[in-house]
């Protein structure tokens, strides 16, 4: 039979769970740690801080807006893409 012989495209992976912005729940491309530890995507965190002065994941206030970028999670994710491409 043809269409066993012929390898169906495997369906895109799920990413890891840290790899996903806990605000907008999409792979993060510009990640970055608050306050809290956790670390959100940039532009969603930015966003919420206009609005709130808490933590999305604790609700507790946050002792400073400033935003560190998050180098590593940034490279396992660009890392990780490249792997689905590759696929």
């Amino acid at each position: 039979d043809a269409e066993a012989a012929t390898p169906a495209a495997a369906p895109p992976e799920e990413p890891p769970e840290h790899f996903v912005c806990p605000i907008t729940q999409e792979l993060m491309t510009d990640p970055v740690i608050a306050a809290d530890g956790h670390t959100y995507e940039r532009i969603a965190i930015e966003r919420w801080l206009t609005k709130k002065k808490t933590s999305p994941k604790s609700g507790h206030e946050l002792e400073t807006p400033v935003l560190f970028p998050n180098h590593l999670l940034r490279r396992q994710v660009r890392e990780w893409q490249e792997a689905q491409a590759s696929k």
